[in-house]
């Protein structure tokens, strides 16, 4: 990698002294600033590249805006995910507490509330609601998927006199801010933007794990856990569990892990098949004599290769629509069994919209609260076209077009999915 792509973007230079200069309104001790110069690595290994460093997050000696001028706005886009009411709550106790920031709006329904005819809706926040939200589900502010048109985004933060933007959402929402700021760029403005990634998916690149992933991980454990008790309570019985993982098998892999109950583990990172001697089926018409019960779980962007062929759609966001399989493998399963004269009954579950607006839980909750205070001593700082990532224990700053080049998936051959497979004991499902 190019050393050069981790390098941070300033809006303007920071001359002001911090305001931020105790742990609790004076009372406490001083706070530690964090050095411009202090880099996280990007590879820690024995004999690993010392060239390519992350910017270590945390609040700066100096700013670049004046808390009693200036103007910050916060959104969030894209779907729902555990925490997004914690992340939002965090900017602004933040911005209100720790800098004095006296103007703070909220956006909503993401980029649309930005876009002429909505954004009348645009509001100033009030402290006692933000304090309420914390540890509840869903976006207060609202959400939406939408193809923003920049220029007029930019025209409305000119409008409403808005200094920095916080952009709550995935790759596609990052997309989003890196364009406004490649027009505020283009227009001379000194506006930054900065992005708090919301994927539950876990899968925005050089960010090892993003908010709500635990939370999901952890829901997503209690409904295997009852696609078991279902399985092993009938006759021949299987549990199968869709969870959330478009391109990305994390929460699948992780939460197959955490049960422990977990036969079959599918994931869009690691073909399948299930026809032929060593295909899905198979295994199933084998193990069910055997063990009476199983117990599947797969990822929504697993198999498509299985299904029948269907144009390509995309989402307001630009993200790929996949087939649903959950139906799909239900559907397959149950024919080749019933044409076996093995007689079985399946449960099908798919939690997701159950986790989605699932509050966050007590880890989700300090992560969510750490990466909003981070994404403000950034914006505070100057940062601009950048997102609040993590990398080895350390909150950092992630150029916004490193992050969105590519998506996190699961490695074959890696450590994660070689606990998979230690764990459900199933063998390549592949001819």
């Amino acid at each position: 990698m190019d050393p050069a792509a981790f390098q941070v973007k300033r809006v303007r230079p920071a001359t002001l002294p911090s305001t931020h200069q105790h742990a609790g309104r004076g009372q406490g001790p001083s706070i530690v600033y964090t050095p411009d110069d202090a880099r996280i690595l990007v590879d820690v290994s024995a004999d690993g590249d010392r060239t390519c460093s992350f910017e270590r997050a945390g609040p700066r000696q100096r700013l670049a805006f004046d808390p009693q001028v200036c103007t910050a706005a916060i959104l969030t886009s894209g779907g729902l995910c555990p925490g997004l009411n914690a992340v939002i709550s965090s900017v602004f106790m933040s911005l209100h507490h720790h800098y004095g920031v006296k103007r703070i709006l909220g956006v909503p329904n993401g980029y649309a509330g930005l876009m002429p005819g909505r954004s009348t809706g645009i509001r100033p926040l009030d402290r006692d609601h933000m304090k309420s939200i914390a540890r509840t589900g869903g976006s207060v502010l609202g959400s939406a998927r939408i193809n923003p048109d920049v220029r007029a985004i930019v025209d409305t933060l000119q409008a409403y006199s808005i200094d920095m933007l916080f952009c709550i959402g995935g790759d596609g929402t990052q997309r989003g801010t890196h364009a406004i700021h490649e027009e505020v760029a283009k227009r001379g403005l000194q506006i930054g933007v900065v992005g708090i990634p919301k994927t539950i998916d876990n899968d925005i690149s050089w960010v090892q794990k993003t908010f709500g992933f635990e939370t999901a991980v952890s829901i997503a454990r209690e409904a295997i856990a009852a696609a078991n008790t279902e399985a092993e309570s009938a006759i021949n019985g299987i549990g199968l569990v869709r969870l959330m993982g478009r391109d990305s098998g994390f929460i699948a892999a992780a939460a197959s892990i955490a049960a422990a109950d977990v036969n079959y583990c599918l994931v869009p990172e690691v073909p399948f098949e299930l026809d032929g001697p060593n295909g899905l089926l198979a295994a199933l018409e084998e193990r069910l004599p055997r063990r009476n019960h199983a117990v599947i779980v797969v990822a929504e962007g697993a198999g498509q290769h299985l299904m029948p062929k269907a144009d390509e759609q995309r989402d307001a966001s630009g993200n790929k629509l996949h087939q649903d399989i959950g139906p799909f493998l239900k559907a397959r399963i149950g024919a080749h069994l019933k044409a076996k004269g093995i007689e079985h009954a399946i449960k099908y579950i798919d939690p997701s919209y159950i986790i989605r607006a699932a509050p966050a839980n007590a880890a989700d909750q300090v992560f969510c609260t750490s990466l909003g205070h981070a994404a403000v001593h950034a914006a505070m700082s100057g940062r601009t076209d950048m997102i609040v990532g993590s990398w080895n224990g350390q909150l950092t700053h992630v150029p916004i077009p490193l992050a969105v080049q590519g998506r996190k998936q699961v490695e074959p051959t890696g450590e994660l999915w070689r606990t998979v497979l230690e764990t459900t004991g199933q063998g390549p499902l592949e001819n």
